[in-house]
């Protein structure tokens, strides 16, 4: 009966560590194939310490019997079980270390307190234009709100350096999420009706009752709130929640890459595991292109899965577009804030005197995750 004790006591504890091990940046964790294991633990972690806390129950009387020092073992387990629970459902919990906003304000320029150098996510659905800084969104990691009718979910992932904007919609009806770990380095949402984990880099379910489906992706821009306001300047601005004061990026390290943090820094290299690249898909092809070499080039006329695009870094080194070019022979290049191809000239929102360009949604991202998520990306 000692025994049954003793293992209930380590089954316990291992299934709380195992709940946390392979869902947060843990040695090994995170390179690990390791997903439908984490969320088989996580799907059946009440019926195992109902079984390992029955075990516990059953040998606890003959441990208690036990002369001297041993006895104390019951109370001493109690302690030593419920101190890691706690550590890991509260103080390691994803959503409990990144909060969502308590309020969620939005203000036009004339009443904007964000600095116009920040980086921000920008949508704009039906002519309502949207900016959410980097500094705020990085931390909260998910931001839910109403655009132009429409619900949206703005989302951020600071380890993999990767901003998504989805329409919350799963399964035919609109969704709640809630951030619940991460996964290959990347941020894991959990969907309150079916507990599916989703990821943040692509929208797709990847366990979990919707497993395969993916979330509609919104198209999206990040560039300078500066930049931004050049284009839309009547777009509202996200503000800081002054509950999160103290947890928000006061420094510009993350944001201009001079950060050099285990999971958030920079390399300034190319194509090493922090470097920067912008990620283009269309037509289910990939490719990535290499931030240093875009900051040489500033504007890149290519293709990419048969379509020509064009990919541009504005006048500020920071804020970069992309858009379909109307054929292979038209090339562009950047004078000003407009592109221009031929005689037309086009602004950088795609609104040309001629016609239109079509957007093309790009992603800033470390290499490690463009390539870890477009497994068949082609490099630039």
């Amino acid at each position: 009966m000692k025994w049954l004790f003793a293992l209930g006591v380590v089954g316990l504890m291992l299934t709380e560590a195992a709940n946390v091990y392979f869902i947060m940046p843990m040695p090994g964790s995170q390179r690990m194939r390791s997903i439908d294991v984490a969320y088989a633990i996580y799907t059946w972690r009440w019926p195992l310490r109902i079984m390992f806390g029955a075990l516990c129950a059953a040998g606890a009387a003959s441990v208690w019997r036990l002369d001297g020092w041993r006895r104390w073992m019951v109370p001493a387990s109690v302690v030593a079980v419920s101190a890691v629970a706690y550590v890991v459902n509260v103080q390691m919990s994803a959503d409990h270390m990144f909060r969502q906003p308590t309020v969620l304000r939005l203000e036009p320029a004339s009443r904007n307190r964000v600095a116009l150098n920040r980086l921000v996510v920008g949508v704009n659905v039906n002519g309502d234009a949207r900016a959410y800084p980097l500094q705020f969104i990085g931390y909260h990691h998910q931001v839910r709100d109403r655009v132009g009718g429409r619900n949206v979910l703005v989302s951020y992932c600071t380890v993999c350096r990767t901003g998504r904007v989805f329409a919350p919609t799963a399964a035919g009806h609109d969704e709640t999420f809630r951030l619940v770990g991460m996964d290959h380095f990347n941020a894991m949402l959990e969907d309150r009706t079916t507990g599916s984990w989703w990821r943040q880099a692509n929208g797709e379910a990847i366990t979990g009752a919707l497993k395969g489906t993916f979330l509609p992706e919104l198209w999206h821009l990040q560039v300078t709130l500066d930049q931004w306001l050049a284009l839309y300047p009547h777009s509202l601005i996200m503000q800081g929640d002054s509950t999160f004061a103290t947890e928000y990026a006061k420094d510009y390290a993350f944001e201009r890459g001079t950060s050099r943090k285990q999971l958030t820094g920079t390399d300034t290299a190319s194509w090493h595991d922090k470097s920067w690249v912008v990620g283009l898909t269309v037509n289910q092809r990939s490719k990535a292109y290499d931030w240093n070499r875009l900051r040489r080039e500033r504007v890149v006329n290519d293709e990419v899965g048969g379509t020509p695009v064009v990919v541009v870094l504005g006048r500020d080194g920071v804020s970069y577009f992309a858009f379909r070019r109307p054929d292979s022979a038209t090339r562009f290049v950047l004078r000003g804030d407009s592109l221009v191809g031929g005689e037309r000239a086009f602004a950088l929102t795609g609104e040309g005197a001629s016609g239109r360009l079509v957007p093309v949604i790009a992603s800033q991202e470390f290499w490690h995750s463009w390539r870890t998520f477009q497994p068949r990306t082609q490099q630039y």
